[in-house]
């Protein structure tokens, strides 16, 4: 079972080191232990300047050069399978998943893990007992509020699990207050992801589109399309606009320009916020409930080190210093990282509040969304995982909201061709 609850994270927003990425890809060294160590990544000004931060005081303490490879996350997967099949990979990768396609190319990590201590469930062992991969932080869903439109239309609000949290009929009413007194455009925009959606659908006690125990297949249980069918409805150009679902319209930019009363996304948009909203005040706060109080939490991302580069041992070497406690938390403070191992304690420069509602959020959230990223994790471990490119829980809720097919139609249509992708 995914244990989330055993941590505590001290917290608050981060700031961006400045050092630079490099954004070319492809191996010069590879199968040689001469040249830098490659680590191929996606990350924003704050994740890929965390870790160029932690590269550059690594070749400081110990001469190895570690060139961070830093690709847009739309061609992060394509740019690991193609070196994997041309024998050109880098030496080290921060990875979205586990994919199959490279999942035989990756060294053991049971050594790094046995002295990281990940957290319980954030990790997999295969058939032979190694971990090929080792979670690099974790993430949390969210929500933010423009606080200057509550407080200008005197609005309240809950600010920790210790209120009543609010139920979804009550947010919406109180969020349309504010749209209507304020004049802003929409209640709530959340961001186009089956990550955020889930997180909606477990609210109203659902468990989500879930892998059966044995993982044979996907299933739903019946709370899940009653709130589907509500998120659908929440589609309405004035609760939220459709512009977000149907033709990709980005959130992030909607919230910071006012644009909205609320915003559905995470835990990694407090760095950026803390960088870049200077003409409002905004605020963590409880998600509704209905009658679930829970959010969707995982890893943000798995560090894998490849096979077949000559640099293993060096490679190894980095992530055993990477993981050690000291700079573990110091990557965590610098990139706005909620950490993905035991027993780290981060003082971050701002926002601890924020990030101690996101802790909260975690450990208030039912056991069963644990046992579910598990499942999903052996599958990958075991290879049998395989990805058709779009989400489907996402593609066939767009075709919902646009009026194409129905919710259970919908529903249907994503858990065949979730099925689909177990080998």
């Amino acid at each position: 079972m995914l244990n989330l609850n055993r941590r505590t994270l001290l917290a608050a927003g981060a700031a961006a080191a400045t050092a630079p990425v490099i954004s070319a890809c492809g191996s010069d060294s590879s199968g040689s232990a001469d040249g830098p160590l490659q680590f191929i990544l996606s990350g924003d000004g704050n994740q890929g300047g965390g870790y160029a931060a932690m590269a550059k005081k690594y070749q400081e303490e110990t001469g190895v050069e570690v060139e961070i490879v830093d690709v847009p996350y739309d061609d992060l997967q394509t740019k690991v399978r193609n070196a994997a099949q041309a024998n050109d990979l880098p030496a080290i990768a921060r990875m979205p998943a586990i994919d199959p396609v490279w999942l035989e190319r990756t060294v053991d990590l049971a050594d790094v893990a046995a002295e990281a201590n990940p957290i319980e469930g954030m990790y997999a062992t295969d058939d032979e007992g190694k971990i090929p991969a080792l979670p690099s932080d974790l993430t949390a869903v969210g929500m933010f509020l423009n606080a200057d439109l509550w407080e200008e239309a005197g609005v309240d609000y809950p600010t920790s699990f210790d209120d009543n949290v609010w139920t979804w009929d009550e947010f919406v009413e109180a969020a349309a207050s504010v749209r209507e007194a304020t004049d802003v455009r929409f209640s709530l925009a959340m961001d186009r992801t089956s990550h955020r959606l889930t997180s909606f659908l477990y609210q109203f006690g659902s468990e989500g589109l879930a892998l059966t125990e044995d993982l044979s297949e996907y299933s739903a249980n019946q709370a899940t399309a009653p709130a589907l069918e509500r998120f659908v409805e929440m589609n309405d150009d004035e609760t939220m606009p459709r512009s977000v679902w149907l033709s990709e319209e980005d959130p992030n930019a909607m919230f910071k320009t006012g644009q909205v009363v609320a915003y559905y996304s995470g835990s990694w948009q407090i760095a950026d916020f803390v960088e870049n909203i200077a003409d409002f005040d905004w605020v963590s706060v409880p998600m509704p409930a209905q009658p679930e109080t829970a959010t969707n939490s995982d890893s943000a991302a798995y560090i894998v080190v490849f096979e077949g580069t000559g640099q293993e041992d060096q490679a190894i070497d980095f992530v055993k210093w990477l993981y050690s406690p000291e700079n573990y938390a110091e990557i965590s403070r610098i990139a706005g990282f909620l950490p993905a191992i035991e027993g780290v304690d981060v003082t971050y420069d701002e926002r601890q509040d924020d990030f101690d509602l996101y802790n909260e959020a975690i450990a208030n959230s039912p056991d069963f969304i644990g046992e579910v990223k598990m499942r999903e994790l052996e599958l990958q471990v075991a290879g049998r995982s395989s990805d058709l490119g779009d989400d489907p829980l996402v593609e066939e809720t767009v075709k919902a909201i646009g009026g194409d097919i129905t919710v259970q139609e919908a529903l249907q249509n994503a858990l065949d061709l979730l099925n689909e992708t177990i080998d």
